[in-house]
């Protein structure tokens, strides 16, 4: 057997050194640079049956050189890695013709295994795809190890037309993922259609999906498009697909096997050109035995799975996602985005988050418009979050996990009352008691947190601008210190 070169680039001179002397002992001849230029050099030269690279080197980025590669050497396997452990660099790396995205630090046996089936299999001729520029943005993040897995996966989806399954616990994102699937594929210049089951009546899901004909049933007065017809050409989202009733999955299998459909009451079929993302929450294999679901229907649709990490797996990406979810709050309500100091850091990464990143989100917006400190600290995280382990009187256990701004502000104001109203008081004089105890200063700590935006002011308190400005001039609140 003729021995193997592997040519390796990566500024990070101890990686070098491990991969070196990890590969030359399983038979590899190898050879070491810290730059791109050099092993452009060599590429160029026809050196090497495989590449290693990392993405940031001192003189080129390597994501940038791989369509270079690619063109001169279209069977030449490329490997790259990255500490940039985004979405974006797995899906660059993937379009531009990388045979596998690792992210760093990296798995060596795992590395060791993508080295030898590489070069076992003839790499594929693979024109670079249409470039993703480096200004736009995907809605996921993390660079939790799991969130890593799900690149890597989305990274090589985004290409295909394969059907998708997402599964996982409500709030992880699923409909991020699918609408990335969608963004940044072949078909992101057509629609993206998003149908919930769980929220149409099971005797319309078939005319949602399909439309109907004028007179089709009682109260048809006109016809009506479905969602096949309003995607066609782009993608049809179907979350919650666990809670299809079966009629509807019978004539969602006939469309996937046959590829057209027919409206509610027509005659005509139509070719259906869409490609199908569906989601759950529930395990539909369970639900297959409880005879709920068609299991020739769920083999239809799981031709690629991907399961979303709750967030209790991936704490490492509570620092980030908090961040991005402050910064956006901060401009919604005019403010300044807030730091998170580590003792509050470290108590929030404490929590098993059964909300997921839904109720992270609801936890940043409710501390971006309820509080006017710079700095979220543990007296803060504390005062919002419910008790993480028992016997923790800090909240009193009152609170909800996934607790909504609504909500937030609802039980403050029960706190308020329970603490400053007298329990004796008659009822005739409850309502003027509590517009005098606590209306005044609940429009002056909203004014505050929105440092002095009435609009938002008024979008958080419920009430009209106009009638904001009137209670502002009744009560003879100072706008002018906020």
């Amino acid at each position: 057997m003729t021995e193997k070169t592997l040519l390796i680039a990566d500024d990070d001179k101890a990686i070098r050194m491990v991969l070196s002397k990890a590969f030359e002992r399983d038979g590899y001849n190898v050879r070491l640079t810290g730059n791109a230029a050099t092993l452009w050099r060599w590429v160029s030269n026809g050196e090497g049956d495989l590449v290693i690279t990392d993405v940031v080197m001192p003189d080129e980025n390597g994501l940038d050189l791989l369509p270079k590669i690619k063109k001169i050497r279209p069977d030449l396997p490329v490997i790259v890695m990255s500490a940039q452990n985004t979405l974006m660099t797995a899906v660059k790396a993937t379009e531009r013709g990388a045979y596998e995205y690792l992210p760093k630090p990296f798995d060596l046996n795992e590395l060791k295994s993508v080295v030898a089936k590489a070069l076992t299999i003839k790499s594929a001729n693979l024109a670079p795809a249409e470039m993703i520029e480096d200004t736009e943005e995907l809605p996921l993040i993390g660079r939790s190890a799991a969130m890593q897995n799900v690149y890597r996966v989305m990274a090589r989806l985004m290409t295909t037309d394969l059907t998708v399954t997402i599964t996982g616990e409500s709030g992880t994102g699923k409909e991020l993922v699918a609408r990335a699937l969608h963004d940044f594929g072949k078909r992101k210049n057509s629609p993206f259609v998003a149908l919930n089951m769980a929220a149409i009546p099971r005797e319309l899901i078939e005319s949602e999906l399909f439309g109907h004909e004028k007179g089709a049933f009682t109260g048809a007065e006109s016809r009506t498009t479905g969602r096949f017809e309003q995607a066609q050409g782009g993608t049809l989202f179907l979350d919650e697909i666990g809670d299809m009733p079966l009629e509807a999955q019978t004539r969602l299998l006939r469309v996937l096997q046959e590829g057209e459909y027919t409206s509610v009451g027509g005659k005509t079929s139509t070719k259906a050109d869409v490609r199908i993302i569906c989601a759950t929450h529930r395990d539909l294999k369970s639900l297959i035995s409880q005879g709920l679901f068609r299991e020739d229907l769920f083999y239809r649709l799981n031709v690629v799975p991907l399961r979303l990490p709750p967030l209790r797996e991936r704490i490492d990406d509570i620092h980030d996602l908090m961040r991005q979810f402050l910064n956006t709050y901060a401009l919604e309500y005019g403010q300044t985005p807030k730091l998170i100091d580590t003792d509050a850091l470290d108590y929030l990464r404490q929590h098993d988050w059964p909300g997921n990143v839904r109720e992270l989100e609801n936890l940043c917006q409710r501390i971006a418009a309820l509080y006017v400190e710079d700095t979220i600290t543990l007296d803060i995280a504390r005062s919002e979050m419910v008790p993480l382990v028992a016997g923790d009187q800090t909240r009193g256990g009152d609170a909800p996990a996934s607790e909504t701004l609504q909500e937030s502000i609802n039980r403050h104001l029960k706190k308020y009352f329970d603490a400053h109203l007298p329990h004796d008081l008659p009822p005739a004089g409850l309502y003027s008691r509590l517009l005098r105890e606590f209306e005044k200063p609940l429009i002056e700590n909203t004014l505050t947190a929105t440092r002095g935006n009435q609009i938002k002011a008024a979008e958080l308190l419920g009430v009209n601008r106009n009638t904001l400005r009137k209670k502002i001039k009744d009560l003879d609140i100072d706008v002018r210190k906020r």
